[in-house]
């Protein structure tokens, strides 16, 4: 047990003893009694400072990024700033996103998750879209950014794992980009496809 101490002291122990195992164990693959062993404190100490284990993992599973470098590049190479940025995520962030996600059957992770996934993704992207779909192309962007992140994360997906960096940023990159900048194409004259198809038609 804990060398007697304040009670600030004793909480910032298991919150750091909590974060660690969440994050290396998931919500389930942790016990309030693990936390309390790693924290050197008393089980019930946990309970008492934090309510219940769900909470204390909401208390500790905070995903943020520095969303600084979405906004000062040009939208036109916001696909592959996206993806590198994502792939960079440091082992802190692995961690937490990988607790929410592992943990995401309880109704309050599961709202944390969307909640983390609307702020991390797609409201920095949005942000810097205009249009009237501006918001289903952040959507559909962030998706393929997180998809890519449970391919590399959860699944494990070899192939991806071995392609280099540099590859993955170019090619998702590219994905994101057509999804936030889509090529604009030229509208079908009616007028012009029927005096076509009538001159074809005349010269048969």
């Amino acid at each position: 047990m804990a060398q007697p101490g304040t009670a600030t002291t004793t909480r910032e122990a298991i919150h750091a003893a909590a974060t660690r195992l969440f994050q290396e164990q998931g919500y389930a693959g942790t016990t309030v009694r693990q936390i309390g062993a790693a924290a050197r404190a008393d089980p019930a100490l946990v309970i008492r400072h934090f309510k219940n284990k769900e909470l204390l993992f909401l208390e500790t599973m905070h995903l943020t990024i520095d969303d600084e470098p979405l906004l000062d590049v040009p939208v036109e190479v916001l696909g592959e700033r996206l993806i590198d940025l994502v792939i960079g995520f440091d082992g802190s962030a692995r961690g937490v996103f990988l607790a929410l996600v592992r943990g995401s059957n309880e109704p309050e992770i599961l709202r944390r998750l969307k909640d983390t996934h609307e702020r991390v993704l797609i409201e920095p992207l949005r942000a810097r879209l205009s249009g009237p779909d501006a918001d289903l192309r952040a959507r559909m962007a962030a998706s393929i950014a997180a998809g890519l992140l449970y391919s590399l994360w959860v699944a494990r997906d070899e192939t991806l794992l071995d392609t280099d960096r540099p590859t993955l940023v170019t090619r998702y990159g590219a994905l994101v980009q057509h999804l936030l900048t889509p090529p604009r194409t030229e509208p079908v004259s009616l007028t012009n496809e029927t005096s076509e198809t009538n001159e074809a038609s005349g010269a048969g």
